[in-house]
């Protein structure tokens, strides 16, 4: 039997063979072994599509407070939160760095607009009524990245990604004629948040999540800043007028904005985009059913087909992923075995 040094005696001959012993490291036959890596990514991406998808519920109670001295205290408590975090990190010349590069400060210039007005659309849907709209602008999201690909990119769509757009334009078509008007509020988070993610894809990896936001929370600090002083000079200001509770509520935007990014970052490094391309959706569920059970606002007959197109659109553009990543695993697996 094994030895500490790794030396061996003879078993006694009246005792039979005992069974060789598997190391902890391997999986009984027939078993895979679980990727730590991979649980941990899911688990980073289950948590910031979460609380992506229950962030209505932090704007409903940050009531009397209107879009914009949301978003504004959102914006200047991120710049708190990322100052803190780059220097507990100590990545300060990493962010100087990122001010000092054209190809880095500009791209992220223009993320930082996109997603001021991302945040003022969705915390304005949110704060009027309009969650179900709020929750359908990034239902449509994935339509509007396949739409970017083509007219930016110049990329080829697929039969089936045809098919997703072509329902999602019926399903819009379908959705204007129930809300009486274009759902501007979803077509205004679907493509300022695609658009937002089309800018920041250009950067990659010249600018991690903490350096990003840092940047995007620089440049959009000045006039969120302005803004506060404005609401509080003509006393529409509720930061310092509703106790400490309401002050502290808003004051945690920052860890409220920062933390799901930082999430998804970690999330992203771990997952293949097959799988992030599923896990987003977990958000817009999310916020649908706060709006439904939480807001209880309605859904007539009409919307409800409205939303059924949409989601067909979803089910057909999830089916082409999946087919295109079993095609290119495939693809990979016989260039390896031919190798």
């Amino acid at each position: 039997m094994p030895k500490p040094e790794g030396s061996f005696s003879p078993a006694p001959p009246a005792t039979p063979p005992a069974p060789a012993t598997r190391p902890a490291s391997v999986p009984p036959a027939g078993l895979k072994p679980v990727d730590k890596d991979t649980t941990a990514g899911i688990l980073f991406g289950i948590g910031a599509y979460g609380l992506w998808g229950l962030l209505p519920l932090y704007f409903f109670v940050l009531h009397p407070a209107g879009a914009v001295e949301i978003v504004a205290n959102r914006v200047v408590w991120s710049l708190v939160f990322c100052i803190l975090l780059v220097t507990v990190t100590r990545s300060w010349r990493v962010l100087t760095d990122a001010f000092r590069n054209r190809a880095v400060i500009g791209p992220l210039s223009i993320a930082a607009a996109l997603i001021a007005v991302n945040w003022l659309t969705y915390t304005y849907g949110v704060t009027t009524g309009q969650a179900v709209e709020a929750a359908l602008g990034y239902f449509i999201n994935p339509l509007v990245s396949v739409l970017l690909g083509v007219f930016v990119l110049k990329e080829k769509l697929r039969p089936l990604q045809w098919a997703a757009v072509g329902i999602g334009f019926i399903a819009v078509g379908v959705l204007t004629v129930s809300y009486g008007k274009l759902p501007w509020i979803a077509l205004t988070l679907a493509f300022s948040f695609g658009l937002y993610g089309f800018v920041k894809k250009r950067v990659g990896p010249r600018a991690d999540a903490v350096t990003s936001l840092s940047v995007e929370t620089i440049v959009l600090a000045p006039l969120a800043a302005a803004t506060m002083i404005v609401l509080a000079v003509s006393g529409a200001a509720t930061l310092t007028t509703n106790g400490a509770g309401h002050f502290w509520l808003l004051a945690a935007s920052g860890v409220i904005t920062a933390v799901p990014l930082l999430f998804f970052g970690a999330s992203a490094r771990r997952l293949p985009m097959t799988t992030i391309g599923l896990l987003q959706y977990f958000a817009p569920v999310l916020q649908f059913i706060v709006a439904l059970v939480v807001f209880q606002e309605t859904m007539t007959l009409d919307r409800w087909i409205g939303f059924g197109v949409v989601w067909l659109a979803l089910l057909v553009l999830t089916l082409d992923m999946l087919l295109a990543a079993g095609k290119s695993s495939a693809t990979r697996k016989r260039a390896r075995a031919t190798a």
